[in-house]
């Protein structure tokens, strides 16, 4: 049986028993998914790959100390989030936003690719404007898809809890992007005025 046929727990297994090429293909097949997440939780390339590279470097380490109580999928977005986590702790400074891509010299784009452009911007800004605990389980639940059980089980908190950071995340994100809901409507929501609610 090749890498590729065997499932995520034997890889793992085999990885823990000593198979070099086992936790390659593990890798493999979960990484665009682990980096998502950690490049939503994080907003910043940089400090997303070496999140990835710290949590990757953890779980090749803590392989066999896996009991098979929740899905390896599961057990590693879990270290990818508690590793950004870490690092955003850590981090503990003002947030920076990031320069456009386009410069001064490259051709004008079509107006909807800059709407479309501006629209991401401005969601991952409100994405950044979160309480870290209800970022990452909007990123789980409603950007990756995750059910909220696994959700749970990933960011190590009770459903009722995972339920409650989304419900207050999306309603602040309402409040963050209701400018975008009807762009021609000044009284749409004032700008600024989010950023003096408490979060709770």
């Amino acid at each position: 049986m090749t890498a590729a046929e065997r499932s995520d727990a034997e890889l793992l297994r085999a990885h823990a028993a000593g198979d070099l090429r086992a936790f390659e293909e593990l890798v493999r097949r979960h990484r665009d998914r682990l980096w998502a997440v950690a490049l939503r939780t994080l907003r910043d390339p940089e400090d997303a790959a070496d999140a990835l590279q710290e949590a990757l470097i953890s779980a090749y380490r803590a392989a066999d100390s896996f009991r098979g109580e929740s899905a390896v999928t599961t057990w590693l977005h879990r270290i990818v989030v508690n590793a950004c986590l870490d690092r955003i702790r850590r981090r503990q400074s003002r947030p920076t936003v990031s320069l456009p891509d386009a410069g001064p010299q490259e051709p004008a784009e079509a107006r909807d690719r800059i709407a479309e452009r501006d629209t991401r911007l401005a969601v991952e800004d409100a994405l950044g404007r979160l309480p870290v605990e209800q970022r990452a389980a909007i990123t789980l639940v409603d950007i990756e898809g995750y059910p909220v059980a696994d959700a749970a089980l990933i960011l190590g908190v009770a459903e009722g809890t995972v339920k409650s950071r989304c419900a207050r995340g999306r309603a602040r994100l309402a409040v963050l992007l209701g400018h975008l809901r009807n762009l021609d409507d000044p009284a749409a929501v004032t700008p600024g005025t989010v950023g003096r609610e408490e979060v709770r």
